[in-house]
């Protein structure tokens, strides 16, 4: 739809772009990459419907902030699904359940290799394909955003940004910490996103993880010895705020830890459990939509570049379009502070 026709205060247009924003794919500013897959998910199915569903809901958000003139604006184009993926995806979280049960039942894991190595196989042609896409992008100069889809997926981004722009950190907010090995047999699990950043992305200098609230002792281990690793678990978020410390003086403590280039990576069940009800490990704690929202204004405010983000594990409910609501208006707020780091344009 031409831009001259376009009024951000009326209804949105299902123009296949997020938000229905007017813009072509030789305009856009920012890129935002589908990915509908939820193979190696180890609880609830769905989040491979997620961008469809945060697509569809996008279109009832406002395109107004009070912070920030001119929100309307952003120049952001979407990519198309790419079916194939889909299918992948489908046809390899068959094998996976074919695990997971067999797991369940006490079975002795090196019997699952070769499934497992089909399931790995699949991940690997997901991450080639995620990781060829941002290349491409990239190289054009524009930022790319991933949606996915379970939380594995935004690998290949955030290798490709971690060439570019070594010492960058990561800002990731979830409930869980990702730092698995190989969870379950599967090398690209969900489970193990920061872990496969850690061993595959040697750009990255420093991953803070905000709320995380449900992890293994071997993770804790880890996340509290490394260098790498500056872990604000939920526990100690909330220990803060109950004696008496502001959420803007944490916000603060969150972003000194900090590099002046971070890539922000947000699985949906970082917030509390009734904004995304539906994601595949809901866990109770975590951030309201608007400390999260706070965090990241604060990040965009700091001097900080952001240089990428993704936003993942949001599943359709079952129970109407909340989860896709809250998806849609949090990935607005990270177009929003990547399109408008100083607050302004």
């Amino acid at each position: 739809m031409a831009a001259t026709v376009f009024d951000p205060d009326s209804i949105g247009i299902a123009n296949g772009n997020f938000f229905g924003l007017p813009c072509t794919e030789e305009e856009a500013r920012t890129v935002l990459v589908q990915v509908p897959w939820d193979a190696t998910v180890s609880y609830g199915k769905g989040t491979a419907l997620g961008p469809g569903a945060m697509l569809d809901a996008s279109l009832q958000v406002d395109l107004f902030d009070e912070r920030i003139p001119g929100a309307a604006e952003m120049k952001v184009w979407t990519l198309p699904q790419d079916e194939s993926l889909a299918a992948l995806g489908a046809a390899a979280r068959t094998t996976v359940e074919q695990v997971i049960s067999s797991l369940e039942q006490g079975n002795d894991p090196s019997s699952l290799e070769e499934l497992c190595a089909h399931v790995n196989a699949a991940s690997e042609r997901l991450n080639g394909y995620v990781e060829a896409t941002a290349e491409k992008y990239l190289s054009e100069g524009r930022m790319v955003g991933v949606i996915g889809g379970e939380h594995s997926v935004p690998l290949g981004l955030i290798k490709a940004l971690s060439r570019r722009h070594p010492g960058m950190g990561v800002l990731h907010i979830d409930a869980h910490s990702d730092t698995r090995c190989a969870y379950e047999g599967f090398v690209y699990s969900h489970a193990s996103i920061m872990y496969n950043v850690m061993r595959e992305a040697p750009g990255v200098s420093r991953i803070t993880q905000v709320g995380i609230r449900d992890f293994c002792s071997a993770e804790y281990s880890l996340v509290t010895s490394s260098p790498l690793f500056a872990p604000f678990t939920d526990f100690r978020l909330k220990e803060r705020l109950f004696t008496g410390t502001s959420w803007d003086g944490v916000c603060s403590e969150i972003i000194s830890t900090l590099p002046e280039e971070v890539y922000i990576s947000f699985d949906i069940d970082g917030l509390t459990p009734e904004y995304c009800p539906g994601t595949g490990t809901p866990v109770p704690g975590g951030l309201t939509f608007s400390q999260a929202d706070w965090l990241l204004w604060r990040l965009a405010c700091s001097g900080r570049r952001i240089v990428g983000f993704d936003l993942c594990e949001v599943a359709p409910g079952t129970d109407g379009e909340w989860d896709a609501n809250t998806g849609a208006r949090m990935l607005f707020k990270l177009l929003l502070y990547s399109h408008f780091q100083d607050g302004k344009k």
